[in-house]
């Protein structure tokens, strides 16, 4: 294993104490100061969006099924393994990116509405999620917190590489710079790449009209309209999703509130639930354990899954493929 492709700087915390394992990014990563904040979180909704407009892509997720089975705790499933990556100790990273490759393998078919194959551990639509999610959560991050400038842009970039690798994308597939990952995806968009087809519209509608058992279903449909805002022009049209005066000047307004308000939020509203945990454990607090519980019910077996480095045969830092959006 090439040790130097998983190292962190070592976490403080400042007084604080810091439980021994943080998994592989720890409170100092860029990766811990980025997905922390629930108004980053709100860019998942135009993450979905994007990676629904990929023909292939949401052929994964029709194959699963998706639709038919309650479709938001499937979503939410994803959510709590995709941060399990970031905030799990390391067993538990690994648990959840091997839970993930398992439900991928199981994927692939082909697609009813272009005709062209499909399959979960294709390493391009893989790549093409993972651009999503980093672009997303920067430019959300930028939009709602603001702190990170071009150079914590690109350390998050980084980092993200190794989360990308864990679930199989060959580092050398990913672009290595911050303008060269959304020049990446302009590029697709110009290539004619995307459509909406009625199961993109299906996974909107999870967003526009949430079901009664969505948590925080009050404020999904705001999300679902700053989601379809900072759409992609060439994503947004498929939408048909218009951008005129008053919807820009409105959102503007939204984020600048957002962003002004969001630091005097109670940590419970300001800060996802596996980070609050952390900062409870730092104090000496012992957590009631909700984020436990919800990885167990998303499949992270902890008795089952293989440490990176330990397989005794793929460096991951040497690359394979990527996570898909489609639900466990």
């Amino acid at each position: 294993m090439a040790a130097s492709a998983f190292e962190r700087p070592a976490t403080s915390m400042g007084s604080m104490p810091v439980p021994d394992d943080t998994g592989y990014f720890g409170p100092d990563s860029v990766s811990w100061q980025v997905h922390k904040e629930v108004t980053v979180l709100f860019g998942g909704a135009r993450a979905v969006l994007m990676q629904a407009a990929h023909p292939l892509v949401i052929a994964g997720a029709r194959h699963t099924g998706f639709y038919e089975r309650n479709p938001w705790k499937r979503l939410q499933r994803t959510l709590i393994l995709t941060y399990t990556v970031t905030f799990g100790t390391k067993a538990e990273a690994d648990a959840a990116a091997e839970r993930i490759n398992e439900v991928h393998a199981r994927i692939h078919g082909i697609d009813e509405i272009t005709g062209h194959p499909y399959d979960a551990l294709d390493p391009a639509l893989l790549l093409y999620v993972h651009a999503c999610l980093v672009d997303c959560a920067l430019l959300f991050e930028e939009l709602t917190v603001g702190k990170l400038d071009d150079a914590g842009r690109q350390r998050f970039h980084e980092e993200q590489m190794l989360a990308a690798e864990m679930m199989l994308v060959p580092r050398a597939m990913i672009p290595p710079t911050v303008p060269a990952l959304r020049a990446y995806l302009e590029d697709l968009a110009d290539a004619g790449t995307f459509r909406v087809t009625d199961s993109a519209r299906r996974v909107a509608d999870l967003f526009l009209s949430p079901p009664a058992e969505a948590e925080w279903r009050p404020m999904l449909k705001g999300v679902s309209r700053l989601a379809y805002a900072t759409l992609p022009p060439v994503v947004r049209e498929l939408y048909g999703v218009k951008a005129g005066a008053v919807r820009g000047a409105a959102t503007r307004a939204t984020l600048a509130g957002i962003r002004t308000i969001r630091p005097a939020l109670p940590p419970k509203y300001r800060y996802i639930a596996p980070y609050n945990e952390f900062r409870m454990r730092a104090k000496g607090i012992e957590p009631p354990g909700e984020v436990e519980q919800a990885r167990k019910r998303a499949g992270i077996r902890l008795d089952l899954a293989k440490s990176i480095g330990e397989t005794g045969t793929e460096d991951p830092a040497e690359g394979s493929q990527a996570p898909g959006v489609t639900a466990p």
